[in-house]
């Protein structure tokens, strides 16, 4: 059985700086994708800022499912609108006296392009949100989703399986009568039994492949399964045959018994 949920929680910097510019939202993302298996079996895939929380998670999850290949997945996206923020003068003079003293023992390291002061700038507040308590919420928000939708696919399935089981009960009764014909059709091997002189002469391979071609035939032209069909006939004939080796085996005893008499 498979199972798929997310949550979505929004939050703010906390530690962002106090001017004009408005702090960078961040919102945290989780979902919680299941597929069947015999044992439960978790795995998280969570990034470094939530990674001591995976035990909370583990924990929570344990106590409420059972079995299944269940994988935990969260991230942290930082709202568009405000991704490209102007990066305070103070951490840019940080990094502009940090490279400063990186080159003066290094003087051949590279200087730093625009797009590293950016990603540093956005990194310095990165990790200042406290999601102890946010995680929690929102794992229990994707779980009990994911249990609901294993809820509707259970009954699902249940309701498919119960139907198969009707058909598989109707198509028992439309094969009641032919009882009657695979009696007589049982009679006959009896018949044949007592007419063919040699054991080797109750199997024919090639009746039988003959019989095999002409059923396949027959199923598709009624748009049926071929396959399955063919595997009924065999059944059938292997039945028959087997019966009639019986009956071949069980006639000359008779027969060599009263000659002995």
């Amino acid at each position: 059985m498979t199972g798929y949920a997310s949550a979505q929680h929004g939050a703010s910097a906390a530690g962002a700086e106090t001017d004009a510019r408005a702090p960078q939202s961040r919102r945290l993302g989780l979902e919680i994708r299941s597929v069947n298996s015999r044992f439960l079996d978790l795995s998280f895939r969570l990034p470094d800022e939530l990674r001591a929380l995976e035990p909370a998670l583990r924990s929570l999850l344990t106590a409420r499912l059972k079995r299944g290949k269940v994988e935990v997945r969260a991230a942290l996206d930082t709202d568009d609108s405000n991704t490209l923020q102007d990066p305070p003068a103070r951490l840019l003079q940080r990094l502009n006296s940090l490279q400063d003293s990186v080159r003066a023992w290094l003087p051949s390291a590279a200087p730093l392009t625009v797009a590293d002061a950016l990603r540093l700038c956005a990194n310095a507040h990165s990790g200042t949100e406290d999601w102890s308590e946010a995680v929690p919420v929102l794992a229990e928000e994707a779980l009990t989703a994911l249990l609901a939708a294993r809820e509707r696919e259970g009954k699902r399935l249940a309701t498919m399986l119960l139907d198969r089981v009707k058909q598989l009960r109707t198509l028992a009764q439309q094969a009641v009568p032919m009882v009657p014909l695979l009696v007589e059709r049982v009679g006959y091997m009896t018949q044949a039994a007592r007419i063919k002189q040699r054991a080797s002469q109750v199997r024919d391979e090639a009746r039988i492949e003959d019989i095999v071609q002409r059923v396949r035939r027959a199923a598709a032209n009624d748009g049926g399964d071929s396959d399955v069909i063919e595997q009924i006939y065999r059944s059938l004939m292997e039945a028959c045959i087997a019966f009639e080796e019986r009956e071949f085996a069980r006639l000359r005893s008779h027969a060599a018994q009263g000659e002995s008499a």
